[in-house]
């Protein structure tokens, strides 16, 4: 997937091998960490050959032979935290990064905080140019009933797509709904949806994957409900999207952290991921029937908001590449 968008938007992508050691059987391990030091040795002669002045990067395990090859070749590095709480790739690169932008202060008390600052989540700007009058339409929805957005991540989220079918009748009944389904699950969706009596089916906007109209199905909803990976703290508080939220729970603390950061501070509901089946109905229900508490969960959502994060993390990472201390 990364490679068609990187190549969609005109630049070359190289892949590089890579594993993870973290909490994985010790034959693998070993597996993973040859990899490593092959991509180790691939990312060394590539920025032999590029000679970048300044590389960024946001963790995970394929960013350590990038990371460290950099290091080496005294590349100056701008490491970005999307999520709360790094992960170990995260800590490590942390030592050797020149600066770190985080989204939101609580991260922090986990790096070196002389290297830190408070940058927010970057959103591309196709993304934040929509506005609510122009996404209505761009999506084929209606302006005279509310809209539910749904979506799981850029492969979607099985639990929560099989939730939302086994309920349309009813979500519909109470909402247009898009449903941004992944790749994964899009053969069941679109069957639910042909499945659907004709009236019910203009209501059900069903998509595999949206990309340059993700911006507008954000900007269109009056509720979502979704996964808790780092792009809820950027792209719902700039739209004041109150959200309902399900974290994956097999991705370690990431998403529950993220999840819980949004309700503490009143925008967001938690819902567990088991649970989901029988939780899902009542909750987007009361939702969509209480519109002062909506209110009261965009407001707080929006006042979380940092649309100046893309620009700030370019200008540290221009500076880093023009010899200058951030």
């Amino acid at each position: 997937m990364e490679e068609g968008l990187v190549s969609q938007l005109g630049f070359t992508f190289q892949g590089i091998p890579a594993g993870g050691l973290h909490g994985v059987a010790p034959l693998r391990a070993v597996h993973n960490a040859l990899h490593l030091l092959r991509g180790l040795l691939i990312c060394w002669r590539l920025l032999g050959r590029e000679r970048p002045t300044a590389l960024l990067t946001n963790g995970g395990y394929v960013s350590i032979p990038v990371a460290v090859a950099a290091w080496l070749r005294r590349v100056p590095i701008l490491l970005y935290l999307p999520d709360i709480e790094p992960a170990q790739s995260v800590q490590l690169i942390a030592r050797l990064a020149a600066h770190i932008g985080v989204t939101v202060e609580d991260s922090r008390a986990f790096l070196p905080a002389e290297k830190v600052s408070v940058t927010g989540y970057p959103l591309r700007e196709s993304v934040t140019r929509w506005t609510r009058a122009e996404a209505l339409p761009a999506l084929g929805l209606e302006d005279d009933a509310p809209v539910l957005l749904v979506f799981g991540g850029s492969r979607g989220a099985r639990s929560i797509n099989q939730a939302i079918t086994a309920q349309l009748p009813a979500l519909l009944e109470l909402a247009q709904v898009v449903h941004i389904s992944g790749e994964l699950d899009w053969p069941a969706v679109s069957e639910a949806r042909l499945a659907l009596p004709q009236a019910q089916r203009q209501r059900y906007h069903a998509y595999a994957y949206l990309h340059e109209e993700m911006g507008a199905a954000l900007a269109a909803a009056d509720l979502v409900v979704s996964r808790a990976g780092a792009s809820i703290l950027g792209e719902f508080p700039y739209f004041g999207l109150p959200a309902i939220l399900v974290p994956y729970p097999y991705a370690w603390r990431y998403q529950k952290v993220n999840a819980e950061w949004l309700a503490q501070r009143g925008a967001a509901v938690v819902l567990l991921d088991a649970d989901l089946r029988d939780t899902l109905l009542p909750t987007v229900t009361h939702l969509l029937h209480d519109t002062a508490q909506r209110e009261q969960m965009g407001t707080a959502a929006r006042a979380l908001a940092q649309p100046a994060a893309a620009a700030t993390l370019a200008t540290h990472w221009l500076a880093l590449a023009k010899g200058k201390m951030v």
